[in-house]
């Protein structure tokens, strides 16, 4: 194989020979791609196609073992390296651009212990890859809402679902991983063994290693709950408001087993949606119930009562694996996406007030705005159980721009979502969530995530990579000058 120039962590380009090249493929047992190779396009495309990165060489590693002479190439090479696990990240901090990436899609294993109530699974897994395996058992894990989202990057960044009222963050529910970090030293990280490797896992996962299994609990949940979608006209100030103080009742009162997600958007031309709504503005109510179905509709009565006939009312008894798909069709892969995101702990009439007039302005067809509701369980736990801290969210804005790879308006969707989430910034905690951070976020904004658990995770970031090999991420630099 011909010398490559590839690209090192400080952006300089280097040069490996054919003959260390040759060398490292002999060592691997998965394929290694460079960019005129079958597959290669595959292994690189992520879901926000604003992101354009061509790393020079990819790994497909096919053990842990792969991943050990990967991490040792770059960090005797001093390479840029990059890790994707579905490629589903906002920020695209998934591909090292001329380095080295290891597209994890190989390693997708999942085995369910149903007497101890674990799943184990491989870090190239999808959500649905997850979800279809423990509902055999009729138990589930806290995972996202779109299944074709990545295990790796969801779970390592804290990770939150339907679920999450009852049973926290998706690290909460993190039992243990098998890690390589920078020096290639394969551990178990856990509350027992390596310790503060694990406490740094369980939010800034993406900082300390590349994890190569997943040990995470589950919980009795399906195989079938109530759920599925309301939606309800949202064309004048009055309706964007009135749904707005119904989602306020309605998550206030709900029990832990009621979790609603609601959303402002123009409706799509979807089969289920009558045509004569197509393109206009309504707002939809993703609902998930997973307690008795005869407290489903007691429960949702705040939502459904004052709101009157829904424009689509596809709630029911449905399996949950179907439920966890219901959004997939609505982020598809290749467009355009630019999100913002506000985290709050309660719903201020003020804050409502700000949502209702954007709700009527959105700039693109497809652009969404509303609330996830995650209060309950992750409340609960010490601020410092685990880095990911953010124990005071209940309510998480998201302000979702996506729009054509081809609309030539992309700057103005950009600034759009900008001034939305400048005007909704007041009520937020503090605090945010890294998976949602966009590309363009300023450094600050990492330790604004960690809060107080920031100059900890600092110290074990040091400890166990030292010279910052695992960067392409939100990253937590253990350089003194630029972290603290």
């Amino acid at each position: 194989m011909a010398q490559t120039t590839i690209t090192t962590r400080d952006g300089s380009p280097t040069t490996l020979t054919g003959d260390t090249i040759e060398a490292f493929r002999h060592r691997l047992h998965g394929p290694l791609l460079v960019p005129d190779d079958d597959g290669f396009e595959e292994a690189t495309r992520l879901w926000n196609g604003t992101i354009e990165k061509t790393p020079a060489l990819v790994v497909q590693p096919a053990t842990t073992d792969d991943v050990v002479t990967c991490v040792d190439l770059a960090r005797e090479h001093d390479l840029l390296l990059g890790i994707r696990g579905g490629g589903h990240n906002i920020a695209g901090t998934a591909l090292a651009d001329g380095g080295l990436t290891l597209d994890m899609s190989r390693m997708n294993t999942v085995e369910v212990d149903p007497d101890t109530r674990t799943v184990t699974a491989g870090p190239g897994c999808l959500l649905g890859d997850v979800d279809a395996a423990t509902q055999e058992y009729g138990l589930a894990t806290v995972l996202g809402f779109v299944s074709e989202t990545g295990l790796a990057g969801l779970v390592l960044g804290g990770g939150f679902g339907y679920l999450s009222r009852r049973f926290g963050w998706a690290v909460d529910n993190l039992v243990e991983v098998e890690i390589v970090t920078a020096d290639g030293t394969v551990r178990r990280a856990n509350i027992d063994e390596h310790d503060d490797l694990f406490w740094a896992v369980r939010g800034a996962g993406h900082n300390m290693g590349v994890v190569t299994e997943f040990t995470l609990r589950l919980h009795e949940v399906g195989p079938e709950i109530t759920g599925g979608l309301l939606a309800f006209p949202a064309e004048t100030p009055e309706q964007a408001n009135a749904a707005l103080d119904a989602y306020r009742a309605v998550t206030e009162a709900a029990p832990r087993e009621l979790t609603v997600f609601n959303q402002f958007q123009r409706a799509p031309p979807a089969p289920f949606v009558p045509e004569e709504w197509h393109g206009r503005r309504i707002v939809g109510f993703l609902v998930c119930h997973t307690g008795p179905p005869e407290r489903a509709e007691e429960d949702l009565a705040p939502l459904q009562e004052p709101l009157g006939e829904p424009v689509v009312d596809l709630i029911g008894r449905l399996p949950y694996v179907e439920q966890q798909q219901l959004t997939d069709e609505t982020q598809p892969k290749g467009m355009h996406y630019y999100w913002k995101a506000v985290w709050t702990d309660s719903l201020d009439d003020d804050l409502l007030k700000a949502v209702g007039d954007l709700s009527l302005n959105l700039p693109s067809p497809m652009t969404k705005l509303g609330f996830v509701h995650v209060g309950g369980a992750l409340n609960e736990r010490d601020w410092d159980d685990g880095v990911v801290g953010n124990r005071d969210f209940r309510y998480g804005l998201g302000i979702l721009g996506m729009w054509n790879p081809d609309d030539p308006d992309g700057d103005a969707h950009r600034a759009w979502v900008r001034e939305a989430w400048e005007r909704c910034r007041p009520f937020s905690t503090g605090g945010h969530y890294v998976n949602f951070e966009t590309a363009d976020e300023p450094a600050d904004r990492v330790r604004a995530a960690y809060r107080d658990n920031y100059d900890r995770l600092i110290d074990i970031k040091t400890r166990y990579d030292s010279g910052n090999l695992f960067r392409t991420n939100r990253n937590v630099s253990p350089d003194p000058e630029e972290s603290r």
